[in-house]
């Protein structure tokens, strides 16, 4: 709606109101009397009246003056003159009915003035104007009403050609200003954009010396890695209004209406100059262009145009400087990439140990943690953590320092949380049955026990049967330093470690009593294997050689398609070489267990015991040490779970049958996993015997 449209609506609307107020301000100058009709009536008869107004409610009258009597003064004024009487009527009864009613003869009234009157009143105006003007002043307050809703931020019906960017202005929200002192880790990519900030602050500066700072700045990398954080830093640096956006926020389902906005985008930016637009996601909108199913007159295709004539259409020197960023690179327009336009690309990484450390300091600020935690220690178990997942690392050891209402965030929180984010909550309400806990056990003893017995293994960090996740056990093992290759050998002792519980079950249960629970690990170990031989050309026996052209998505790790560029032939020396490498692992694992077997038994037992052992208690017991039992829980604690069922049953039970109960079921627990253990781990090694006695025989 046009501004002169709303004033001239306005200017009628408070004439309208004015004109109401003025016709109850403006009154007679004298009050009428009222009388009754009979009055008004009789009075008709004599013929006392002088004039009558009809009025559409009452009859307003005066009368005839008398003529002054000896001595008295002649009235001048009107109001001395004659007073105003005022009769009440009924509203559809006219002055000719109610002579013709009362039986008023004509000749009467013919010295009488009688004029018929219209009220101007409030009531005139109301019904005699109100019917066709209500009408109009509803309608345009709907057309206001509407006008403005669909102009807000919920609707786009008005505003399907204006940009969806939000303003961040320097001088407003000085707490939430974001600088390069608040950015960890990338100082490559830091020192490309300090650049950036120092033609902003003194464009002049390039501009005499004949330079063109780079129009586009284009940030690769993978999810997490600060690319919308490192943006901001540079706004926050150079203290200029910053823009921002979401490449899917330009298109919408009618045509045009992407490359509207980002022509309005521009020209906001132009004004704000100079100023930074950052386009998040941009291959949302900046994909190759192609003929596809839509032909070229997509509207993804046309949005993309518009973008790629603004950033080579305005001036170098107006101060705006395009940042985007994207998880795939490898999709993005030819011409957008071009000199001229993003002609700068900057990659971020995942932070190494000392850029974690660095990223660490920076979120536990505003924290309180407690004197234990060293935040070197974090960040070596933290290795591919991006810097979103160490935020959240401590804000979750900070919601877990709450719920179990602790003062401070302690090192078991941290590491509680760094368990949690790797492998799911803690399930204590999964119950495993004795067996089950024994198989657990030693699967996981026997990845442990292999990686710490081979040379190129990371070490093993942490053990444990307390279900997380889908996994009813893990062994955590993590490098001490970030690695940005990795050798055949450590390949290897991967393939191993990850068929170590598999051979731990078959070696102690037997082959026949192997569960699904090593599924996973020998999905991983295929995996393993099948990339050893087609992607890092390690098989002797194929030679230094890929097979097969993946398309992959970058940053994100997912393969999308694997297309084959490789014979039938070829295809089972592959399959080949995978089983290959998987035999040779077992074997590898096979004889690592056999050879240490006591050890393997007693990180079992300890596991059944303890549940947990972190680093060091598992070294100990590969030692050769032991570790102390852990505390029993109390009587009383123990009094309540066997009271209980026996509650449940009608039954009672004094204190001294509670407490034979508890010593002879403690006992009793111990004897018979101490007997059942010992027998199994008899019944292996003598069918290990066995079997190598009946090899011996047949060879």
């Amino acid at each position: 709606m046009s501004q002169f449209v709303k004033n001239f609506l306005t200017v009628v609307v408070g004439l309208f109101l004015l004109a109401m107020v003025l016709s109850n301000l403006i009154k007679p100058e004298t009050k009428p009397e009222e009388v009754n009709i009979g009055t008004f009536i009789t009075q008709i008869k004599e013929g006392k009246i002088a004039t009558i107004d009809v009025k559409p409610e009452s009859y307003e009258y005066t009368l005839v003056a008398e003529e002054p009597k000896e001595g008295e003064e002649i009235a001048t004024s009107t109001q001395e003159v004659a007073l105003i009487y005022k009769v009440e009527k009924e509203v559809q009864e006219t002055f000719g009915e109610v002579l013709d009613h009362y039986d008023i003869d004509p000749a009467s009234i013919s010295s009488i003035a009688i004029e018929v009157k219209r009220d101007r009143g409030f009531l005139f105006w109301l019904v005699n104007i109100g019917p066709w003007l209500f009408p109009i002043f509803l309608l345009v307050v709907l057309l206001i009403y509407f006008s403005r809703s669909v102009q807000g931020a919920n609707s786009k019906a008005m505003g399907f050609g204006q940009s969806m960017a939000r303003e961040v202005l320097p001088g407003k929200d000085e707490k939430d200003l974001i600088t390069f002192k608040n950015v960890a880790g990338n100082e490559e990519p830091k020192e490309e954009l300090e650049e950036i900030v120092d033609f902003l602050k003194d464009p002049k500066k390039f501009a005499d010396a004949g330079a063109k700072i780079p129009r586009g700045v284009l940030l690769m990398g993978a999810p997490g890695t600060g690319k919308t954080l490192l943006a901001r830093a540079v706004a926050g640096e150079a203290n200029v209004p910053f823009l921002h956006i979401s490449g899917s926020e330009f298109v919408e389902m009618f045509v045009g209406v992407g490359a509207s906005r980002v022509r309005d985008l521009f020209r906001r930016a132009q004004k704000l100059a100079p100023a930074i637009i950052f386009v998040d996601e941009i291959d949302a909108v900046g994909r190759r262009r192609g003929a596809g199913l839509g032909g070229s007159h997509d509207e993804r295709e046309q949005t993309l145009n518009q973008i790629l004539v603004e950033m080579d259409g305005f001036d170098p020197n107006s101060g705006v400087i395009v940042i985007a960023a994207t998880n795939r690179p490898d999709v993005l327009d030819p011409a957008l990439l071009r000199p001229g336009r993003f002609d700068r690309r900057v990659t971020l990484n995942l932070p190494d140990i000392k850029a974690r450390q660095e990223i660490l300091g920076i979120h536990a600020k505003g924290k309180k943690m407690d004197k234990d935690v060293k935040m070197r220690e974090i960040a070596e178990r933290t290795p591919g953590f991006s810097g979103a997942d160490l935020a959240n690392l401590l804000n979750e050891a900070a919601i877990l320092s709450v719920r179990k209402k602790a003062k401070k965030i302690t090192k078991l929180h941290i590491m509680s949380s760094i368990e949690k984010v790797l492998l799911g909550p803690e399930r204590k309400s999964r119950i495993f049955s004795d067996r089950e806990r024994k198989l657990t056990a030693f699967h996981e003893a026997g990845h442990a026990l292999v990686a710490n017995k081979l040379e190129h293994s990371d070490p093993v960090r942490k053990v444990s049967i307390i279900s997380r996740g889908h996994a009813g056990g893990y062994t955590l093992k993590m490098p001490t330093e970030d690695k940005n290759y990795q050798t055949r050998a450590q390949f290897l002792d991967d393939l191993a470690v990850a068929m170590g519980g598999y051979v731990a079950e078959k070696m102690i249960f037997g082959k026949e009593f192997v569960t699904t629970g090593p599924s996973s690990d020998l999905r991983t170990a295929t995996k393993i294997a099948r990339r050893i031989v087609t992607e890092f050309g390690m098989s002797f026996e194929l030679g230094p050689r890929t097979f097969g052209s993946s398309d992959e998505m970058i940053f994100l790790g997912r393969e999308m398609t694997q297309n084959r560029d490789y014979s039938e032939k070829l295809s089972e020396k592959i399959d080949a070489e995978v089983s290959k490498f998987l035999e040779e692992a077992e074997n590898r694992a096979e004889d690592v267990l056999v050879s240490n077997k006591q050890i393997l038994v007693d990180i079992a037992e300890t596991l059944l015991t303890h549940e947990t052992l972190e680093q060091a208690d598992f070294e100990k017991i590969v030692a050769g040490e032991k570790l102390e039992e852990p505390k029993k829980e109390t009587k009383k604690k123990d009094e309540k779970e066997i009271a209980a069922p026996s509650a449940r049953n009608d039954e009672t039970t004094t204190e001294g049958e509670i407490e034979e109960i508890l010593g002879s079921s403690d006992e009793k627990k111990e004897d018979e996993s101490k007997k059942t253990t010992e027998e199994e781990i008899e019944k292996a090694l003598e069918s290990e015997e066995k079997k190598n006695e009946e090899e011996k025989t047949a060879e």
